[in-house]
């Protein structure tokens, strides 16, 4: 069979090599972004576009493009459309029976006030989701409770995604870090320690950010103390653990101290006047879609309706941290997984400097690992919680087949972006990209810092962003006399801001607020958010590369 080395200046010309490049992102966010196309014919056409591409511009065989789309099309579904599906399941499970009003009444009686909810939902309960699991589940997770508490549809969609950024980098127990190591030779515990030195910044300033895009600067101001505590009482551990512990709990520990810190501040301290406002300040397009908010029910919950509203997450967080664990993925991937090599494509394409050191194959494998999807626990601690709750079996299955139904054109989506993720990965495409930031010189600790941004903005993951751009942040820093351990964590901390703007996971924002057909609404709003907040971080980046210096020194 023959093989096929990656070329990532196939015009002659790097600006045009690159534009070539940019087409299909381009294309993807334009045509979801106009709010013209449907968000599933979006991605269709630009897969299409995409294979035109690399076929006909970077020289790939067509075969081979056709095989990796497709890899990518399951890709897609598995994992990351098996977690939206199940998370949505388990949702809509626990509306059926009852439950989810009794979470509303249970956060209610914590506070009213819909700023501080934010914080108590889509910051810290969602960094605790992204911590144990990552890969989409915070978003679901946090959008399907905040559409369910009564927020506008733009509103739990866009401020779920703006707020799952600072955990990003050590989601799903540090997978992130574990892959930036793997590919750069670099220690992991040093890797997240100085992303303990980079993050904890814009872990304060993140729920100042969320709450100000939501309530304005005067609704910010009226409750900054309570924002202040929950950005601290994240901030220090996050800091703390990455840096004297390890990188693989740095969320959870974080999340369940920021969590804990903000409830026993809100029984001390509430804000002199309540914020009810579900809507955006401003102009909130999808406030008139909304139906008459039923006033809530302010009777005190009993101690049996506390628990049993809290006992469908309580069963999902304790699955969540199984699923995490890395002995019981070993165990379940030793045991029960399939791995289908795809013929002619798998190991065939070589990936050659300056992208990595040396020809390196590319793997193409299906693997399906079938019970340590995350998709898989949600599943089981749906179907768990179903049958505490009173359902049965058939009634279960039934409100599946529903679900189903509900996520159809979601799921087509999600599949559709990840196999334009996969196929520019095995192109080369994203490597083209990659080459043009790493050409910045001097300004290279700030374009660094967006080359991660942009990967995540690609590839919906920042571990895909570390796999695919952390060799070359390594080599190009070396060339410039940079420290690689700084800009490789730094591809990690960009990353996180291009979490929001990723396709994946705006349609998964969509799909757990029932806002379908609005994902170029979604985009954006947060557009402005994630490029803003990518830009200051790859200020903060810079700084350490060249005024302190110090900051950049990791104690281990």
């Amino acid at each position: 069979m023959s093989t096929w080395n990656q070329i990532y200046n196939p015009l002659g010309n790097a600006g045009l090599s690159t534009i070539a490049a940019a087409i299909p992102v381009v294309t993807l966010l334009v045509l979801i972004a106009s709010g013209k196309v449907k968000a599933h014919i979006a991605a269709i056409i630009a897969v299409i576009v995409t294979n035109l591409i690399t076929i006909f511009v970077f020289t790939m065989p067509a075969g081979m493009s056709i095989r990796a789309s497709i890899l990518g099309i399951v890709t897609g579904f598995f994992p990351i459309g098996w977690i939206v599906l199940n998370v949505i399941f388990l949702y809509q499970v626990t509306v059926r029976c009852g439950k989810f009003e009794l979470l509303k009444r249970a956060v209610g009686g914590v506070t009213e006030d819909r700023r501080l909810q934010l914080l108590l939902i889509a910051f810290s309960f969602g960094a605790f989701f992204e911590g144990a699991s990552g890969f989409g589940t915070p978003v679901a997770i946090t959008g399907a409770v905040l559409i369910g508490l009564g927020f506008s549809p733009l509103a739990a969609s866009g401020l779920s995604l703006i707020a799952n950024t600072a955990p990003v980098a050590y989601g799903a127990l540090g997978t992130p870090i574990q892959g930036l190591a793997s590919v750069t030779g670099l220690d992991p515990y040093i890797l997240g320690a100085m992303v303990g030195r980079q993050l904890p910044l814009f872990s304060l300033i993140v729920p100042f950010w969320v709450v100000w895009a939501f309530a304005g600067w005067r609704g910010m101001k009226e409750i900054w103390p309570a924002i202040l505590v929950t950005g601290v009482s994240f901030a220090v551990p996050q800091f703390v653990i990455s840096n004297y512990i390890n990188p693989w709990i740095v969320d959870i520990g974080a999340s369940l101290i920021s969590m804990g810190a903000l409830i026993l501040f809100l029984k001390v301290w509430q804000p002199r006047q309540l914020w009810l406002s579900p809507a955006l300040r401003g102009r909130d397009e999808s406030a008139a879609t909304m139906a008459a908010a039923k006033p809530l029910d302010k009777t005190p919950l009993t101690q049996g309706e506390l628990w049993s509203a809290l006992l469908p997450w309580i069963i999902v967080c304790i699955l969540m941290l199984i699923w995490g664990n890395g002995a019981f993925k070993t165990w379940a991937n030793a045991n029960f997984t399939w791995n289908y090599a795809v013929p002619e494509l798998d190991k065939l394409i070589f990936k050659v400097p300056p992208v990595a050191a040396k020809p390196t194959p590319e793997g193409a494998v299906f693997s399906f690992t079938y019970l340590s999807f995350t998709g898989t626990g949600m599943l089981i601690a749906a179907i768990i919680s179903g049958l505490l709750m009173g359902f049965s079996p058939l009634k279960l299955i039934a409100e599946y087949g529903r679900t189903i139904r509900l996520c159809a054109i979601s799921l087509i989506t999600i599949s559709a972006m990840l196999a334009i993720g996969t196929l520019t990965r095995l192109s080369g495409v994203d490597a083209t990209l990659g080459l043009a930031f790493a050409a910045t010189g001097v300004l290279y600790p700030f374009f660094g810092t967006l080359l991660g941004w942009l990967g995540v903005a690609l590839t919906g993951s920042d571990t895909a962003s570390n796999v695919l751009f952390g060799n070359l942040q390594k080599i190009t820093s070396e060339q410039l006399g940079l420290s690689p351990i700084l800009m490789a964590a730094a591809n990690s901390s960009g990353g996180v801001m291009g979490k929001m703007i990723d396709a994946q996971s705006i349609v998964v924002a969509s799909t757990a607020t029932n806002w379908y057909g609005h994902e170029g609404s979604i985009l954006r709003y947060v557009f402005l958010h994630s490029i803003v907040l990518a830009c200051l971080v790859g200020l903060f980046v810079t700084l350490q590369a060249y005024v302190y210096p110090f900051t950049a020194m990791v104690l281990k």
